[in-house]
């Protein structure tokens, strides 16, 4: 029977592919554009991270305006942006880091921080864009934050667990390793008469 728990060495890929999942989460938010959408029919509202739309009731074209003409929106924008490519980055530095067959503990320890780095610069931009979004947009009807904005703040929260995960892993070395062996417990006929 094998027995595989997150500090074993034959599951060290498992942060590396939640980090891919933070990613394919993080590509979805980038490029989506349900950050803010209207919450019922008429639908005449609809924003990404990049831009705001609005269409009339009756009308079918959307009308669009770029949200990097806002100070905001930039800095929004750029802080999400700057978060992910960090994200890329520790993807990039985990698979190296784990197909070495001799870890470094410390360079595992770097990418956790790393990603708590991560973890900032995508929280200000998710947190920048709803403040003032609602500040300095007209809004239309009942509307509401969407699944692309849903999508950022769960690469967000994957992104936090696997940071907590890298740092503590240098505390399993020895398990990760391999260099522990397995304890056996038993009792002896004396201490546990009724197994006779």
């Amino acid at each position: 029977m094998v027995v595989c728990g997150l500090a074993c060495w034959r599951c060290r890929w498992l942060l590396p592919l939640l980090l891919g999942l933070a990613i394919i989460m993080g590509i979805i938010a980038l490029a989506g554009r349900g950050w803010l959408e209207s919450e019922s029919e008429p639908y005449v509202q609809q924003a990404s991270l990049w831009e705001s739309c609005t269409r009339g009731e009756e009308d079918l074209n959307w009308s669009c305006e770029s949200l990097m003409d806002y100070g905001w929106g930039r800095a929004a924008a750029a802080t999400y942006l700057v978060g992910f490519v960090i994200l890329v980055i520790c993807f990039a530095l985990a698979v190296i880091a784990f197909s070495i067959e001799i870890l470094r503990f410390n360079f595992v320890r770097g990418i956790g921080g790393l990603l708590f780095v991560v973890a900032a610069f995508q929280i200000i931009g998710l947190v920048i864009y709803p403040v003032k979004f609602t500040e300095e947009i007209p809004l239309t009807g009942d509307n509401m934050f969407s699944w692309a904005y849903g999508f950022g703040w769960a690469s967000t929260v994957v992104v936090i667990g696997c940071a907590f995960f890298f740092c503590c892993l240098p505390n399993w070395e020895d398990e990760v390793l391999g260099n522990i062996k397995p304890s056996c417990y038993y009792s002896s006929p004396e201490r546990a008469p009724y197994l006779n």
